[in-house]
């Protein structure tokens, strides 16, 4: 009786999934490189629920530059993605969810009981007092400077672990011939530098403090975040500009460079797109300074108001959300599960390290990449950036910074 009632609950199971028809969009700006980990679950999607045509929605740009401007577009003239990609924190609460644009999920996360899956600091980012607002797919660290171990061991260098040890290193591997010790790349990857800077100078206290707005953004330790990083600058290549972060990625392995400063989606595009092991075709360590903090950035999926077909929204968020779906997706991206029980047999000894160093590190969020800082204050920053890059005023940076909190009322 009991296989019988098994087997009609299995047949009844499949016949909802193929009951389930219509159409899903999926905007995101995960192209290129980062495709495969989101073409796999679209891909288990698609075999869960076959009667649903997906439409895998990407715009190109490194770090969503380009996709957040088409979709601002859409969500305020009145065409939303079934689902799109957002990075938790401020980037979701203070854009979205703060113009009333997203549907509550919190019903969705009492039903999967995911409220006991993911860590009260991932939570904190995707939810207000009000409600809880997306799924998170992920969880990436910022603070990480990667590098070829092979090529060290020839140079006779070793890792830096403080920004002055590692002005040191650019010295010694200029002397040896090497030009541009740092590889960057184009504009935003200079920003991403900036905040691996400012944690290895401020440390992660007061790195926190600037965000609350209890340090302000022209105090003397921010002035000495400015000038630290233009001494970094000057250890990398001039022509950073003209490449993608995968072409700064790809100077490090070929040696033209020693190390680079990025998100550890580079893990996933060194060992799925370059097939280079973890640990022996390439290296890692928290970015000078940092080591013991994690700078977290976190992506994710929600329900914005007025989709057509919400049912396909939410059965694609319950993939997101659930064991099998992060499993799926983070050992291809690079990044680690946003659930507290992933199975770590799946992923490499980068993304295993990652997350040994996610449970025990102090956490604070990325300013590039929209967990600390609201949209006003981020996007401006390339204005605060310009104005360093023309005179190499560390002052008259961080006077502009505090300028522009002041005006968008950043903390607030």
């Amino acid at each position: 009786m009991k296989k019988a009632a098994m087997l009609m609950g299995a047949l009844m199971l499949g016949g909802a999934l193929g009951q389930a028809k219509g159409e899903l969009e999926i905007f995101s700006w995960w192209a290129g490189d980062e495709g495969p980990a989101l073409e796999a679950l679209v891909k288990a999607y698609s075999a869960k629920y076959p009667g649903v045509e997906v439409k895998n929605a990407t715009v190109t740009g490194g770090s969503g530059v380009n996709a957040r401007a088409v979709l601002k577009t859409r969500m305020l003239g009145g065409d939303p993605p079934d689902s799109f990609q957002v990075h938790a924190g401020q980037e979701l609460t203070g854009t979205w969810v703060a113009a009333n644009r997203m549907d509550n999920l919190a019903a969705l996360y009492k039903s999967e009981g995911w409220n006991s899956k993911f860590p009260k600091g991932v939570l904190d980012l995707i939810s207000t007092k009000a409600g809880t607002w997306v799924v998170p797919v992920n969880v990436h660290r910022s603070n990480v400077m990667w590098f070829n171990p092979a090529k060290l061991k020839e140079w006779g260098v070793t890792a830096p672990k403080t920004w002055s040890e590692f002005l040191s290193t650019c010295t010694t591997l200029k002397a040896k011939g090497l030009e541009a010790p740092l590889a960057l790349g184009e504009n935003w990857t200079q920003h991403h530098l900036w905040e691996s800077v400012a944690l290895g100078v401020l440390g992660p206290t007061d790195y926190g403090r600037l965000w609350t707005r209890s340090l302000k953004m022209n105090d003397a330790k921010v002035v000495r975040v400015w000038d630290t990083f233009g001494k970094v600058l000057d250890c990398s290549n001039k022509d950073a500009s003209g490449l993608s972060w995968q072409q700064a990625i790809d100077r490090v392995m070929g040696g033209q460079s020693a190390f680079n400063i990025m998100g550890d989606w580079a893990a996933g595009y060194m060992a799925t797109t370059l097939k280079l092991e973890p640990g022996k075709g390439f290296g890692w360590a928290a970015s000078p300074g940092t080591n013991g903090s994690f700078m977290l950035l976190a992506d994710a999926f929600g329900l914005p108001k007025g989709v057509k077909n919400k049912t396909t929204v939410n059965n694609w968020l319950r993939l997101v959300g659930c064991k099998e779906g992060q499993d799926i997706f983070n050992p291809l991206k690079g990044s680690i599960s946003a659930r507290l029980d992933s199975d770590l047999s799946k992923y490499n000894t980068y993304s295993q390290s990652a997350a040994r160093d996610f449970r025990t590190n102090k956490i604070v969020g990325s300013l590039v990449h929209g967990a600390v800082a609201k949209e006003a204050f981020m996007s401006q920053f390339a204005t605060v950036m310009e104005i360093y890059l023309g005179g190499r005023s560390a002052k008259s940076a961080s006077s502009a910074a505090e300028a522009i909190a002041t005006q968008v009322s950043l903390g607030q």
